[in-house]
């Protein structure tokens, strides 16, 4: 029996890439010798294809998974087999001398730091790589050749021939990769967009009215590139720009004014959701999807001025829906809705005279949750969007406050305005106020707990006082 790494692991290693990731080819029972090696090493056996006879075992190493993929040689011999892969970079082995077996010039593909199919056929075999390459190209910092990308373009419509769940675990890693914003606009310009997000096309045509400055299709790429790039500032890098050209000022106030948040919100956004996913990439396709639904609200007033009434609720149940489609979980689909859903809120917040009380920061999370942190950059990456390279607009630094103002509860005043432990049960209302359970003893309970957040009543009898008198006003 015989065994050859391949894939990427050799191109891995080629790269110095740390891979937690073996592919290795077996002249042989390839499910039978993964289920010896499982057994053997004390790992965990799973078929991945019966029919194709492959399979994976995991290891776990100090804290950190190893999986192990065996797969039947497909091919009469090695070479041949390698030749039905899906790029040259990918179509590589190593031999039991250390020899690099290299038929489709891949070696000298990573040196020129290229992404090309081994031929036009491997994406007819599996649709999905054309979604792979692009993702090969996102995570790998490569270029995808002319050749390559015309094959995909010629054959882009045959994508959903690819299961919901393969589709959706590719576009994750190219979100998650670096410069999403350039790599959705490079599966739009491979037509692979609108097979993916069929809702994205329309927002090409959708014009809109100052202060913005282009339709929503270009306007979505600068709020992609202005959300990641946050991230990426507040975390000390300094990401290339390709849309998003508002002032250094912008990034340097930014920066100054929530720069202290930013070991809080590297682990808020590290942290995954029920599939798997982290919160990064949600946030950033919350972005993306944030204005899906303009086309579906746009009205037009006598002075041609356009208006996109409810377009975020709207855009929340158009987001749903495309997100259950992708198989993506309820977790992470209810995530990306609330955000789009509340994305104009911080807005209406900094245009309110009073500023931010603790009262509306307790409404704000109330109804955003965990998520409401998210909602307070998106807005923020929204409103760079429509900044240009002139002088700062006086909308800057109330925009910035307001998101500084709700970091800054949620991070450091969470007990006392976000999450306040109650001061009354419903118990204690019953016993004190004769009350019987229902929905007026729920509401009563949330106006004495939202009082507390605002710093209006801090002890128990307080609270039985400000109960009693509302219930006195029949405020309820």
């Amino acid at each position: 029996m015989h065994v050859w790494p391949v894939g990427g692991l050799v191109r891995d290693l080629l790269l110095r890439r740390e891979t937690h990731d073996w592919d290795l080819v077996v002249a042989g029972n390839a499910l039978e010798l993964a289920r010896a090696v499982a057994d053997d090493l004390g790992g965990a056996f799973y078929p991945l294809d019966q029919e194709r006879e492959t399979g994976r075992v995991v290891l776990r190493r100090k804290g950190q998974a190893l999986d192990l993929d065996f797969a039947v040689l497909r091919a009469p011999d090695l070479e041949a087999d390698l030749r039905l892969r899906d790029f040259t970079i990918n179509a590589m082995a190593v031999g039991p001398d250390g020899q690099v077996i290299d038929p489709t010039g891949g070696q000298a593909d990573l040196a020129a730091r290229l992404v090309r199919a081994t031929s036009q056929a491997a994406f007819d075999a599996d649709p999905l790589r054309m979604l792979r390459a692009v993702r090969l190209k996102a995570e790998l910092g490569l270029r995808l050749e002319a050749k390559t990308a015309a094959w995909i373009i010629e054959r882009a419509a045959t994508l959903g021939r690819a299961s919901p769940e393969r589709m959706r675990d590719e576009f994750v890693r190219i979100m998650a990769a670096p410069l999403p914003a350039d790599h959705v606009h490079m599966l739009d310009e491979l037509d692979l967009l609108a097979q993916l997000l069929p809702e994205m096309p329309p927002l090409k045509e959708q014009r809109q009215s100052p202060p913005h400055r282009f339709d929503v299709w270009w306007h979505t790429l600068l709020v992609v590139e202005a959300a990641d790039g946050l991230l990426r500032m507040l975390a000390g890098e300094r990401p290339a720009l390709s849309y998003v050209d508002a002032s250094e000022r912008v990034w340097v106030d930014a920066v100054e004014r929530l720069g202290r948040f930013a070991p809080a919100l590297a682990a808020h956004m590290a942290a995954p959701v029920t599939g798997g996913i982290e919160r990064r990439v949600l946030f950033l396709l919350a972005a993306l999807l944030h204005d899906i639904a303009k086309p579906l609200t746009c009205s037009e007033d006598e002075d041609g001025r356009l208006h996109f009434y409810g377009h975020e609720p709207e855009g929340a149940v158009v987001a749903r829906e495309r997100l259950i489609a992708l198989r993506f979980s309820r977790a992470a689909t209810e995530r990306v809705a609330t955000v789009i859903g509340a994305h104009l809120r911080p807005g209406h917040l900094a245009r309110s005279a009073e500023g931010l009380s603790r009262r509306a920061a307790y409404r704000f999370f109330r109804a955003t949750g965990d998520a409401g942190v998210d909602v307070a950059l998106l807005s923020l990456a929204d409103h760079i969007s429509l900044l240009g390279p002139g002088p700062l607009p006086e909308s800057w630094p109330r925009r910035l406050g307001v998101t500084e103002a709700l970091l800054s509860h949620y991070f450091e005043q969470a007990e006392e305005v976000v999450a306040p432990p109650p001061l009354v049960g419903g118990h204690d209302l019953m016993d004190e106020l004769g009350l019987t359970p229902g929905p007026g003893l729920g509401r009563l309970l949330e106006a004495v707990r939202e009082a507390q957040a605002a710093g209006e009543v801090h002890t128990r009898q307080e609270a039985l006082a400000l109960a009693r008198a509302l219930l006195g006003k029949e405020a309820l």
